[in-house]
C-alpha cells in the first residue's frame, strides 16, 4: 500500500474535514525563522509536493520569515486546489534581531490579519489561531479574540484557534466565539497537556502538536532511540505515529525543508506500534 497523507483519517475544523496529515511550513524560510530560504525553489518543491502527497492543510504565519513562507506559499500553490485549507497564527511579531514579541492589540491584530491576506493572496482564511505571547490574563485572551471574533463576522476568517494556551485562555475564548483548535508543545516527553488532550476530543475540538521531537532530555532521547531500533524506524517515525494513535482530534503538522523528509514523514507515522512499543512510549514522558 501507498502511504500517503490520504492514510490516516480526517477529522474537523469546525465545518471543514481536514485529514490528519498535515504540513508545517515554519521551516521554509531562513535559519533561525527570518529571511529567505538558501533553496527557494527547493522550498516551492516541498509545498507542491506536500499537497500531491494528499496533505490539504498547511500551518503558516506572516510572522515566519517574516512574511517569507506566506508568499512562499502563495508562489507555489495559489491558485489553491479545491479543498486546500490553509491555517495561520496572529499575535506575534519579529523585530530586526529575530526576537518574538507579543503584537496582541486590536490595530495589531487586524493588520496582522489583512497581512496574511495579502501574502497568501486569499479573501478570507480558513482558521486563524490567536497566538499567546508571555502569560496573558483571561480577560486580555477574550479582548484579542473578540477582535479576531469580529474580522470573521466580517468574512475574513472561517474560524478561530488558539495557540501556547491554558484551558483558562481557552475558556476565556470560547466565551467570546467558537474555538476549533488548539496549536500547543506536546509530545512523547512534553506531557503537561495530556488531560487538556482528552477534554478536548470530548468537545469535538482538534489538537494541533508542534515540535514532536522538542525538548526531550538525553534519557528521554535514549529511550526513544531503542525504540526506533528494535522497530528499524526513525525516532521522527515513531514519534509522529505515537501522536497519532494517542487521541482522534490530534492533527499533525510536522515541518521540513526536504522532499525527500517530507515523504519519509508522511510514509513514516504508519509505523505500526504494538502494546509493548506505546507501552515503553508512554513511559518516556512520565
Amino acid at each position: 500500500m501507498t502511504v500517503t497523507a490520504t492514510t490516516y483519517g480526517t477529522y474537523h475544523l469546525g465545518d471543514l474535514e481536514v485529514r490528519r496529515m498535515g504540513y508545517g511550513a515554519m521551516q521554509l524560510a531562513g535559519p533561525h525563522v527570518m529571511g529567505p530560504p538558501a533553496d527557494r525553489d527547493g522550498a516551492v518543491a516541498v509545498l507542491r509536493e506536500a499537497v500531491a502527497l494528499g496533505v490539504d492543510h498547511i500551518d503558516t504565519s506572516d510572522f515566519y520569515g517574516p512574511y517569507v513562507t506566506n508568499q512562499i506559499i502563495k508562489e507555489a500553490l495559489h491558485p489553491y486546489p479545491a479543498g486546500l485549507r490553509i491555517v495561520t497564527k496572529v499575535g506575534a511579531r519579529r523585530d530586526e534581531e529575530g526576537a518574538w514579541l507579543p503584537a496582541s492589540s486590536p490595530d495589531e491584530l487586524r493588520a496582522a490579519v489583512h497581512s496574511n491576506l495579502e501574502n497568501l493572496g486569499l479573501d478570507a482564511v480558513d482558521v486563524v489561531n490567536f497566538r499567546m505571547m508571555g502569560d496573558p490574563s483571561p480577560a486580555e485572551v477574550a479582548q484579542g479574540y473578540a477582535v479576531l471574533a469580529e474580522l470573521r463576522e466580517q468574512g475574513l476568517i472561517r474560524h478561530l484557534g488558539i495557540s501556547e494556551a491554558r484551558a483558562e485562555h481557552i475558556a476565556a475564548a470560547q466565551a467570546v466565539a467558537p474555538v476549533v483548535c488548539v496549536q500547543n508543545l506536546y509530545n512523547l516527553a512534553n506531557r503537561t497537556d495530556d488531560e487538556l488532550i482528552d477534554s478536548l476530543a470530548e468537545q469535538g475540538i482538534a489538537y494541533v502538536p508542534y515540535f514532536p521531537l522538542g525538548g526531550f532530555t538525553p534519557l528521554q532521547s535514549g529511550a526513544l532511540d531503542v525504540v526506533a531500533e528494535r522497530l528499524g524506524a526513525s525516532r521522527m517515525s515513531v514519534a509522529l505515529s505515537w501522536l497519532l494513535r494517542r487521541s482522534p482530534n490530534i492533527l499533525l503538522i510536522p515541518g521540513t525543508s526536504s522532499v525527500d523528509h517530507l515523504r519519509e514523514n508522511v510514509a513514516g507515522a504508519a509505523l505500526e506500534l504494538s502494546a509493548d512499543d506505546l507501552a515503553e512510549l508512554d513511559a518516556i514522558g512520565r
